[in-house]
Parts: structure tokens; sequence; C-alpha cells
């Protein structure tokens, strides 16, 4: 039985994740539009209707609205310029060239921006099929149903916010710099070779490019959030992902340069251990608390549930004072082998700034000071942007308290 039931949860699952979500709703679009075009047109097989609608349809409700507009323009202008060429001089080799030409030429003019490519694709579609069409009005209808269908099936059945897949992401970004932080308190203990610090270094650096894959995703779960019916607070959860994935990027950025101090130190000490063993025992302790710390920071700002990140910033809270606790504890013994051995003085002192700029990143009170200073900053450019907008949602705020409180009375 478990072998049989594998199969459909794991099906189940992806039908309900972001890609395959949007997949079935590209498809069922796609069909809906075709089955329309069927029924509406006397074509025996209208498929322009199916390619908008499939090309309208997009990952998130934003860029449908923003983006199908220009879509069809470009679709519309390729089909009109295609039926006239074909009307004209039929389909030929310079004909073609000539009406691809023309196309890029005239997209440019109507401006669809990225989408002057598609106004020469649909000249070619429909100059290569409109020869068996019976107008061109058919196509252009053809046209205007898949795009409908495409809007229509965006406006009634929201696409998916992707979220989720970014709070992933960002997690995934923060154990791998916990790991990361737990394997240096591990290495401080005894010789560490040149060679396995700077490998530790080299996969530091490397964390740049899972930020880049990091911001990607996060865009795309930012632009999912606007004009989503499904959502509320949009704005309050892009900014806290936004905010929190900026001051991970700052504690990857210190995490790299703490790598790199400890690759000077094991330059310098080739033949003896990096620290006493009261130091290292402290420093892996402190790494632990630092690890602890980032990742209970990722959990909080991807934890959509209010009980859920409430736990959250009290494993982070506690974190963080584990980890003020032992760095001081670190920094006088630090302090007494410098005063003993200053060899590398400077060293240990860069150590002890780097660990203070993480705590300081990851501070609770710092994170909600810049969440109300980022939210203030958006509101006012969405005032400046769209001051008639901001105009009618005040309106709508006070009536709506003027109404509680003469029910209140």
């Amino acid at each position: 039985m478990p072998e049989v039931s594998a199969p459909v949860v794991k099906l189940v699952r992806w039908s309900v994740e972001p890609i395959g979500a949007q997949t079935l709703r590209s498809t069922a679009a796609a069909v809906i539009a075709y089955v329309v075009a069927l029924v509406t047109l006397p074509q025996h097989a209208p498929l322009t209707a199916p390619l908008t609608a499939l090309l309208v349809v997009q990952v998130t409700l934003y860029a449908t609205l923003t983006t199908g507009i220009r879509r069809v323009n470009a679709v519309v202008v390729g089909v009109l310029l295609a039926s006239g060429f074909s009307t004209l001089v039929g389909l030929t080799w310079w004909s073609l060239g000539l009406t691809i030409f023309t196309a890029l030429i005239v997209g440019r003019f109507v401006r669809v921006y990225e989408f002057v490519p598609e106004v020469a694709i649909s000249s070619m579609l429909v100059l290569g099929v409109s020869q068996v069409a019976a107008t061109a009005w058919d196509r252009i209808l053809e046209t205007l149903i898949g795009a409908g269908v495409g809007l229509l099936f965006n406006l009634l059945l929201a696409p998916p916010v992707w979220v989720q897949s970014a709070g992933s992401s960002i997690e995934e970004m923060a154990e791998s710099m916990g790991r990361m932080l737990r394997s240096i308190g591990a290495e401080a203990s005894g010789h560490i070779p040149v060679e396995q610090a700077a490998a530790r270094l080299h996969e530091a650096r490397r964390l740049d490019h899972d930020i880049v894959e990091v911001d990607a995703s996060l865009r795309q779960a930012e632009e999912s959030l606007l004009l989503n019916p499904r959502v509320r607070q949009g704005l309050l959860s892009r900014v806290v992902l936004r905010t929190g994935l900026d001051t991970l990027e700052i504690c990857a950025v210190v995490l790299r340069v703490l790598t790199r101090t400890m690759t000077d130190l094991a330059k310098e000490r080739t033949d003896e251990p990096l620290f006493p063993d009261d130091v290292a025992s402290a420093l892996r302790e402190l790494m632990k608390n630092l690890a602890d710390a980032i990742e209970s920071f990722a959990v909080l700002i991807t934890t959509p549930v209010a009980q859920s990140a409430e736990d959250a910033e009290t494993r982070l809270t506690a974190a963080l004072e584990d980890a003020g606790v032992t760095r001081d504890r670190v920094a006088h013994l630090l302090l007494a082998n410098v005063q003993q051995h200053p060899r590398q003085w400077q060293l240990h002192g860069a150590l002890l700034a780097e660990v203070d700029r993480i705590l300081d990143e990851l501070d609770v009170e710092k994170r909600a000071e810049r969440l109300t200073e980022e939210l203030d900053r958006r509101t006012v450019q969405l005032r400046e942007r769209h001051p008639q907008l901001a105009s009618a949602v005040r309106r709508l705020r006070g009536t709506a308290v003027g109404r509680r409180i003469r029910a209140e009375i």
C-alpha cells in the first residue's frame, strides 16, 4: 500500500506547490481559451487563442496585469501586419522578410517594450495560416479571447504566492551559514593547516552566489504579493522578508571577513594551535551560539503565524543573550592570552569586532527599528507616486474609523 500511495502523495504535494500550481493553471487557461474560441469562432483550429492565454497567464497577478496589455498589443499588431501583407502580396520569401522587418520596427513605435519580438513571431505565425482563415478579424478575435480568458483566469483564480519558496531559500542559506560557523568553532581547537582554513574562506565567498539566488527568489515572492487578493498585509510581508535578507547578507559578508581572520591566524601559527584550550572551548561555544542566532533569525522572518513568530523571536533572543555572555568570556580570555603572548593581537581584536557586528545586525530591537523605518519610507513613496490612491485609502480608513466610533457611542 505505501508503494501505491507514495506517488499519489508526491503528485498532490507537487500540484499545490507554486511551480506545480502555475503549470496546471497555464494548461487549464490555454485549454479553456481554445474551447471558447472553438465554440465562438468558425475556425477549425483556433490556436492563437490558447497561445495568447498561455502568454498572458504569468507567474504572478502583478505580472499579468502589468504585461498582459503589452502582450495583447504585440499580438494584435503582429496579426494586423501579417494579414495586410498576406492580402496584398501573399506568402513569399521576400514578403516574409519584409513582414518581420516591419513588425520589429512597428513594435518599437507601439511601445510593447520587451515584447517586440512577439510582434514578429505573431506575424510569422499568422502569415502562414491566414491563407486558410476566413478573415483577419478571426485571428484578432482569437487573440482577444485568449487574453480575456487569461486575465479572468488570474483574477478569479489568483496565482500562487511564492513566499514559502523564498522563505525556504532564506532558511537554507541561514543553515549553510550556521554550519560554517560551527565548523569554524570546531577548527579553533588544535592545529589547523592553512589549506583547511583557506578552504573555509572560499566556502564563505561562495555565499555570494547563494545570496544572488535567494534574492531572485525573493523578488518573485515580492511580486506575487502585489495586487494579490489572497494576501493581506502584503507590504508588511515584503518588508519583513527584504530587510531580513539584507541583514543576512551583511552577516554573510562579516562571516567572510571572519574566515579571512582565521586564515591569517593559521598562516602565522603553522606549528602550534590557533588558540589555547580554554579560548578554543569558549570560541566553539560562541560560534554555536551565533549559528543558532542566525538560524533563529531566518525562521523568525519567514514565519507567517504570529504564535510561531513569537516562539522564533524568543529563541533568537535567548541565542543572542547566550552569545553575548560567551563573547565577553572570550574577550577576557583573549585579553589574558595577549598580555602573555602579544603575537597577532590585532587578529584577536578583529575576530571580536566581527562577532560584535553579527550580534549587532541580529539585534531584535534594531530589527524592529529597521522595519518601522522601511514601512514609513515605502508608505511615503506610495503616497508620492500615487497621491490619488493614497487619498482614497485615507478617506476609506477615516470612514471606517468613524463608523466604529459611532457604533461604540
